[in-house]
């Protein structure tokens, strides 16, 4: 038993560094002379289509919507760097291109594909409990709109049809991401609004910055206090939570879709 125990594991060993070595140019004496790169590659992949990833000779994909992979790369002795490449598979169109070298040891590339553009992928702030904690993304793709927003948080009172705000993202630039905004939680059924009962919506508003009027203001379309929100969690329940956001008209009427939600 001890004899085939030994063999086995010896077996195993054989099978592990071999998998390493996948992935290195000269496997001669690679246990001793290389030196092992861990890439991680983590966001999200908007563009319809496959991406290609290219290290070295190694290859992997990612596939639409949020991505996470983690691989390894063996240097050779006399190899001092590696070259990273991320195509889209249907169009070979160039996404990415990065030379990481020897002495990176551990390499983590974050990052949003969208609309044919790379932009950093913010990471998410951990969930606390009874806060709400969430990044934002603007992309006025309708009304092609260029200047800052402030982006609004707050309740909106049905019946009494008041709005309080919360708190705001002051002077958002269009296709950015938000520094993380924190509220507490807090709830929307049942509620009272100068003793008079009512519901309430957690309302997400894009104002011209620095004031209290919609942005769509001046232009050819029209906000409302009601349908005009940004994507937004439920209020009640703590979370984390990362949202890209684009124009949907509806006739006059300026509304937005839910474009990612992370």
């Amino acid at each position: 038993m001890m004899k085939t125990t030994n063999i086995l594991s010896t077996i195993l060993s054989a099978v592990l560094l071999l998998a390493l070595a996948a992935c290195s140019k000269n496997e001669e004496d690679y246990y001793y002379k290389q030196k092992m790169l861990a890439v991680s590659l983590k966001g999200y992949n908007g563009s319809g289509d496959v991406l290609d990833v290219t290290l070295d000779t190694c290859k992997y994909e990612l596939q639409n919507g949020a991505f996470l992979l983690n691989q390894g790369y063996l240097f050779p002795d006399n190899q001092q760097s590696v070259k990273l490449k991320i195509t889209e598979r249907n169009t070979s169109k160039a996404v990415m291109e990065k030379v990481i070298n020897r002495e990176d040891v551990h390499t983590t590339i974050n990052f949003l594909y969208l609309n044919g553009k790379v932009s950093d992928m913010p990471v998410k702030p951990d969930v606390e409990d009874k806060k709400l904690k969430l990044i934002y993304m603007f992309m006025p793709t309708v009304t092609n709109y260029t200047e800052p927003v402030d982006i609004v948080l707050g309740k909106y009172f049905v019946t009494p049809k008041v709005f309080e705000e919360i708190t705001r993202i002051k002077n958002v630039k269009p296709y950015t991401f938000t520094e993380p905004v924190t509220l507490a939680t807090f709830p929307t059924a049942n509620q009272q609004y100068n003793g008079q009962p009512t519901a309430v919506q957690f309302n997400i508003y894009v104002y011209k910055a620095g004031t209290n009027e919609f942005y769509t203001e001046g232009t050819e379309y029209t906000s409302s206090p009601i349908s005009s929100s940004a994507p937004k969690p439920p209020a009640a329940t703590a979370t984390s939570k990362l949202y890209i956001f684009s124009e949907s008209a509806a006739g006059q009427t300026m509304r937005f879709n839910k474009t990612v939600e992370l």
